[in-house]
Protein backbone atom coordinates (compact mmCIF):
# COMPACT_ATOMS: atom_id res chain seq x y z
CA UNK A 1 0.00 0.00 0.00
CA UNK A 2 1.60 3.25 -1.16
CA UNK A 3 -1.39 5.55 -1.28
CA UNK A 4 -4.44 6.17 -3.43
CA UNK A 5 -4.37 7.48 -7.00
CA UNK A 6 -7.38 8.65 -9.02
CA UNK A 7 -7.31 8.81 -12.82
CA UNK A 8 -9.56 11.00 -14.98
CA UNK A 9 -8.89 9.96 -18.58
CA UNK A 10 -11.25 9.32 -21.52
CA UNK A 11 -9.15 6.56 -23.12
CA UNK A 12 -10.06 3.30 -21.40
CA UNK A 13 -6.92 1.58 -22.73
CA UNK A 14 -4.67 4.12 -21.01
CA UNK A 15 -6.60 3.76 -17.74
CA UNK A 16 -6.32 -0.02 -17.91
CA UNK A 17 -2.57 0.02 -18.56
CA UNK A 18 -1.74 2.66 -15.95
CA UNK A 19 -4.04 1.17 -13.31
CA UNK A 20 -2.63 -2.33 -13.74
CA UNK A 21 0.95 -1.13 -13.34
CA UNK A 22 0.18 1.18 -10.43
CA UNK A 23 -1.58 -1.62 -8.56
CA UNK A 24 1.49 -3.80 -9.09
CA UNK A 25 3.45 -1.05 -7.33
CA UNK A 26 1.08 -1.20 -4.36
CA UNK A 27 -1.18 1.78 -5.07
CA UNK A 28 -4.96 1.71 -4.71
CA UNK A 29 -6.43 3.08 -7.94
CA UNK A 30 -9.84 4.29 -9.09
CA UNK A 31 -10.81 6.09 -12.29
CA UNK A 32 -13.39 7.95 -14.34
CA UNK A 33 -13.82 8.55 -18.08
CA UNK A 34 -15.07 12.15 -17.87
CA UNK A 35 -14.63 15.33 -15.86
CA UNK A 36 -18.01 15.81 -14.16
CA UNK A 37 -18.28 12.24 -12.95
CA UNK A 38 -14.58 12.26 -12.09
CA UNK A 39 -14.98 15.26 -9.78
CA UNK A 40 -17.77 13.53 -7.86
CA UNK A 41 -15.98 10.18 -7.57
CA UNK A 42 -12.65 11.77 -6.70
CA UNK A 43 -14.13 13.55 -3.71
CA UNK A 44 -15.62 10.28 -2.45
CA UNK A 45 -12.37 8.37 -3.04
CA UNK A 46 -10.05 10.86 -1.33
CA UNK A 47 -6.84 10.20 -3.32
CA UNK A 48 -3.28 11.19 -2.53
CA UNK A 49 -2.69 12.15 -6.18
CA UNK A 50 -4.71 12.77 -9.36
CA UNK A 51 -3.69 11.83 -12.91
CA UNK A 52 -5.72 14.18 -15.11
CA UNK A 53 -6.17 14.16 -18.89
CA UNK A 54 -6.35 17.58 -20.57
CA UNK A 55 -8.79 16.64 -23.35
CA UNK A 56 -11.99 15.23 -21.82
CA UNK A 57 -15.42 14.83 -23.47
CA UNK A 58 -17.19 17.28 -21.14
CA UNK A 59 -15.05 19.49 -18.91
CA UNK A 60 -11.45 20.12 -19.93
CA UNK A 61 -8.69 18.99 -17.59
CA UNK A 62 -7.94 22.67 -16.98
CA UNK A 63 -11.52 23.25 -15.79
CA UNK A 64 -11.37 20.14 -13.58
CA UNK A 65 -8.15 21.39 -12.03
CA UNK A 66 -9.59 24.85 -11.34
CA UNK A 67 -12.66 23.25 -9.75
CA UNK A 68 -10.48 21.13 -7.47
CA UNK A 69 -8.34 24.09 -6.41
CA UNK A 70 -11.50 25.94 -5.28
CA UNK A 71 -12.41 23.09 -2.89
CA UNK A 72 -10.78 23.65 0.50
CA UNK A 73 -10.56 19.89 1.08
CA UNK A 74 -8.67 19.22 -2.17
CA UNK A 75 -6.93 22.50 -2.99
CA UNK A 76 -3.55 20.95 -2.16
CA UNK A 77 -4.16 17.63 -3.95
CA UNK A 78 -1.13 16.82 -6.17
CA UNK A 79 -2.13 16.73 -9.86
CA UNK A 80 -0.19 15.41 -12.83
CA UNK A 81 -1.60 16.43 -16.21
CA UNK A 82 -1.60 13.82 -19.02
CA UNK A 83 -1.88 15.31 -22.49
CA UNK A 84 -0.96 15.17 -26.15
CA UNK A 85 -0.36 18.93 -26.06
CA UNK A 86 3.41 19.34 -26.05
CA UNK A 87 3.91 23.01 -26.87
CA UNK A 88 5.59 25.20 -24.27
CA UNK A 89 2.61 27.57 -24.06
CA UNK A 90 0.32 24.60 -23.33
CA UNK A 91 2.61 23.42 -20.54
CA UNK A 92 2.64 26.91 -19.05
CA UNK A 93 -1.17 27.10 -19.22
CA UNK A 94 -1.43 23.74 -17.48
CA UNK A 95 1.01 24.68 -14.73
CA UNK A 96 -0.69 28.05 -14.21
CA UNK A 97 -4.03 26.30 -13.73
CA UNK A 98 -2.61 24.55 -10.67
CA UNK A 99 -1.15 21.23 -11.84
CA UNK A 100 2.05 20.04 -10.15
CA UNK A 101 3.60 18.26 -13.11
CA UNK A 102 2.97 17.62 -16.79
CA UNK A 103 3.65 14.55 -18.94
CA UNK A 104 3.13 14.38 -22.70
CA UNK A 105 1.55 11.42 -24.47
CA UNK A 106 2.74 8.93 -25.45
CA UNK A 107 4.68 8.19 -22.25
CA UNK A 108 6.25 5.11 -20.72
CA UNK A 109 4.99 3.79 -17.41
CA UNK A 110 8.52 4.07 -15.99
CA UNK A 111 8.54 7.80 -16.68
CA UNK A 112 5.05 8.25 -15.24
CA UNK A 113 5.96 6.22 -12.13
CA UNK A 114 9.06 8.36 -11.60
CA UNK A 115 6.97 11.55 -11.90
CA UNK A 116 4.40 10.19 -9.43
CA UNK A 117 7.07 9.30 -6.88
CA UNK A 118 8.71 12.71 -7.25
CA UNK A 119 5.42 14.59 -6.72
CA UNK A 120 4.40 12.39 -3.77
CA UNK A 121 7.86 12.75 -2.23
CA UNK A 122 7.26 16.49 -2.10
CA UNK A 123 3.64 16.37 -0.94
CA UNK A 124 3.70 13.38 1.43
CA UNK A 125 7.08 11.60 1.79
CA UNK A 126 5.61 8.76 3.86
CA UNK A 127 3.61 7.43 0.91
CA UNK A 128 6.70 6.50 -1.11
CA UNK A 129 9.24 5.97 1.68
CA UNK A 130 10.73 2.49 2.09
CA UNK A 131 10.81 2.86 5.87
CA UNK A 132 8.04 4.34 8.01
CA UNK A 133 8.78 5.40 11.57
CA UNK A 134 6.87 6.86 14.50
CA UNK A 135 8.22 7.18 18.03
CA UNK A 136 10.21 3.93 18.55
CA UNK A 137 8.18 2.02 15.94
CA UNK A 138 9.66 1.20 12.51
CA UNK A 139 8.12 -0.56 9.51
CA UNK A 140 10.30 -1.76 6.63
CA UNK A 141 8.20 -1.93 3.45
CA UNK A 142 10.87 -3.75 1.45
CA UNK A 143 11.60 -6.61 3.86
CA UNK A 144 8.09 -6.57 5.40
CA UNK A 145 9.46 -6.32 8.94
CA UNK A 146 8.34 -4.31 11.98
CA UNK A 147 10.40 -3.24 15.00
CA UNK A 148 9.57 -1.53 18.27
CA UNK A 149 12.46 -0.27 20.38
CA UNK A 150 14.74 -2.37 18.14
CA UNK A 151 12.79 -5.52 18.99
CA UNK A 152 11.28 -7.30 15.98
CA UNK A 153 7.51 -7.81 16.05
CA UNK A 154 5.73 -10.51 14.09
CA UNK A 155 2.55 -9.34 12.34
CA UNK A 156 0.06 -11.08 10.09
CA UNK A 157 -0.55 -9.62 6.59
CA UNK A 158 -3.68 -7.68 7.60
CA UNK A 159 -2.09 -6.25 10.74
CA UNK A 160 0.94 -5.22 8.67
CA UNK A 161 -1.29 -3.33 6.20
CA UNK A 162 -3.15 -1.69 9.07
CA UNK A 163 0.05 -0.49 10.69
CA UNK A 164 1.38 0.75 7.35
CA UNK A 165 -1.86 2.67 6.87
CA UNK A 166 -1.62 4.33 10.30
CA UNK A 167 2.07 5.14 9.84
CA UNK A 168 1.46 7.08 6.62
CA UNK A 169 -0.60 9.61 8.63
CA UNK A 170 0.18 9.31 12.35
CA UNK A 171 -2.02 11.27 14.78
CA UNK A 172 -4.88 11.45 12.28
CA UNK A 173 -8.14 9.86 13.37
CA UNK A 174 -9.56 7.35 10.87
CA UNK A 175 -13.12 6.07 10.86
CA UNK A 176 -13.79 2.36 10.44
CA UNK A 177 -15.14 3.09 6.96
CA UNK A 178 -11.92 4.89 5.94
CA UNK A 179 -9.86 1.98 7.25
CA UNK A 180 -12.10 -0.50 5.43
CA UNK A 181 -11.81 1.30 2.09
CA UNK A 182 -8.02 1.45 2.24
CA UNK A 183 -6.94 -1.76 3.98
CA UNK A 184 -9.71 -3.95 2.52
CA UNK A 185 -10.46 -2.05 -0.75
CA UNK A 186 -11.92 -5.05 -2.63
CA UNK A 187 -13.77 -6.77 0.18
CA UNK A 188 -17.26 -5.32 0.59
CA UNK A 189 -18.29 -8.00 3.08
CA UNK A 190 -15.95 -6.98 5.90
CA UNK A 191 -17.86 -5.95 9.03
CA UNK A 192 -16.90 -3.30 11.57
CA UNK A 193 -16.38 -6.04 14.13
CA UNK A 194 -13.73 -7.61 11.89
CA UNK A 195 -11.84 -4.30 11.77
CA UNK A 196 -12.00 -4.06 15.57
CA UNK A 197 -10.60 -7.59 15.92
CA UNK A 198 -7.61 -6.80 13.69
CA UNK A 199 -7.00 -3.49 15.49
CA UNK A 200 -6.98 -5.38 18.79
CA UNK A 201 -4.48 -7.92 17.42
CA UNK A 202 -2.25 -5.13 16.15
CA UNK A 203 -2.42 -3.36 19.51
CA UNK A 204 -1.46 -6.52 21.37
CA UNK A 205 1.47 -7.12 19.02
CA UNK A 206 3.04 -3.66 19.17
CA UNK A 207 2.48 -3.08 22.89
CA UNK A 208 5.60 -4.08 24.80
CA UNK A 209 6.45 -3.86 28.49
CA UNK A 210 7.24 -0.40 29.88
CA UNK A 211 6.23 1.29 26.62
CA UNK A 212 3.17 3.44 26.05
CA UNK A 213 0.25 2.28 23.91
CA UNK A 214 0.39 3.77 20.43
CA UNK A 215 -3.10 3.10 19.04
CA UNK A 216 -5.89 5.18 20.52
CA UNK A 217 -9.61 4.50 20.24
CA UNK A 218 -11.55 7.72 19.65
CA UNK A 219 -15.14 7.28 20.81
CA UNK A 220 -17.67 7.54 17.96
CA UNK A 221 -14.88 8.41 15.51
CA UNK A 222 -12.43 5.56 15.01
CA UNK A 223 -8.74 4.96 15.65
CA UNK A 224 -5.51 6.92 15.64
CA UNK A 225 -1.77 6.29 16.03
CA UNK A 226 -0.58 8.65 18.76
Amino acid sequence: MKGKIFIIEDEASIIQLVQLNLEKEGFIVASSLNGNEGLKELKKFGPNLLLLDWMLPDLSGIDVCKNIRKDKNFKNLPIIMLTAKGEEEDKIKGLESGVDDYITKPFSFNELHARIKAVLRRSDPNIVANDLTFEDLKLDRIEKRVFRADKEIQLGPTEFRLLEFFLTNPKRVYSRNQILETVWPNNVNVESRTIDVHIRRLRQSINIKDKKELIRTVRSSGYSLV
